[in-house]
């Protein structure tokens, strides 16, 4: 019974996977309020009873397709949510995470910054999930700058926090900048220049 159990439990990791795939293509190509969930089962051959048994509601389904992008981001740059990287490793991650989202990710960048702003209400469906968010990225920010602080990479009159709120609001607004206008603004090169003076602002 066990193995059977087992193989039921896989097909459903595997159902839950293709489901959150064919969610990310269809909100990318028509919006979240475009796509319904009917339109994503018939995608796997499902049916839409079949994907809110899978995870509850449309909103928890946005959520999984958010955290998926999240959990993406980190297996590019080989990292954990508990990776203690040095200074110049994070500042390469970031830039390395901008080269690859403006070659392969636009939807994904432009779904993410679209449902920030359509959260901002404290009402709204994902408002928690987004300012969890945002509050874990500036924590880890400010765990790094106290970090370099003390091995001696970074200037220790400086407040990471108010470090930590810069950079997280440099992230969210070259992002936005990017998808705005994407001829006029590279993403890659603004990260780079960004992280490039930050580390020179506040080598020792």
């Amino acid at each position: 019974m066990a193995g059977v159990k087992g193989q039921v439990q896989k097909r459903g990791v595997e159902r839950r996977r293709a489901i959150v795939d064919a969610a990310i293509e269809l909100f990318a190509q028509h919006g979240v309020r475009g796509t319904g969930v009917a339109a994503i089962a018939e995608r796997v051959g499902a049916t839409p009873s079949a994907l809110i048994h899978h995870f509850g509601s449309k909103d928890a389904l946005v959520q999984a397709v958010l955290e998926e992008a999240d959990r993406r981001a980190l297996e590019r740059l080989s990292a954990t949510k508990d990776a203690e990287p040095t200074l110049e490793q994070a500042f390469a991650w970031f830039v390395r995470d901008a080269e690859h989202t403006a070659a392969t990710e636009r939807q994904l960048a432009a779904l993410h910054t679209t449902l920030t702003a359509e959260n901002l209400d404290p009402g709204s469906g994902l408002h928690t999930w987004f300012r969890d968010r945002g509050r874990a990225l500036r924590a880890h920010l400010t765990t790094l700058f106290t970090r370099a602080a003390a091995d001696g990479s970074a200037r220790t009159d400086l407040d990471p926090a108010l470090l930590a709120a810069e950079t997280a609001a440099f992230l969210e607004g070259a992002h936005l900048l990017w998808l705005l206008d994407p001829e006029q603004v590279d993403l890659t090169a603004l990260h780079r220049g960004y992280f490039e003076g930050l580390a020179s602002r506040i080598s020792r």
